[in-house]
């Protein structure tokens, strides 16, 4: 089994020694990791909700005859749902945990 080593340079990156080959693991900058600090703050059911809503706005605008803005409208849940997921693996794993 070999062992490996990291040493972290003055760029912010933390280089990785072993086996004969080098890889490099970059780190996020200062705004990425200010964005997940304050997203984790957010409940994950939020974004589920978010989904669930704009679901049925999109329902009630297609029912009233307006179709190109419950269209709109009905493509925002995809994306609150990815949010979702982003925060949840914010939370879980963190994009820097590992190296702090």
């Amino acid at each position: 089994m070999m062992e490996t080593m990291e040493r972290r340079g003055t760029s912010g990156m933390t280089h990785t020694h072993g086996g004969g080959h080098e890889a490099e693991q970059h780190t996020e900058g200062m705004v990425a990791r200010t964005i997940e600090e304050q997203t984790a703050k957010l409940p994950s059911d939020l974004f589920l909700w978010a989904a669930v809503g704009s679901i049925g706005c999109s329902l009630l605008l297609q029912a009233s005859g307006k179709k190109e803005e419950s269209l709109f409208v009905g493509q925002w849940a995809p994306t609150f749902l990815i949010l979702g997921l982003y925060n949840k693996i914010v939370k879980v794993a963190g994009s820097d945990r590992a190296n702090q």
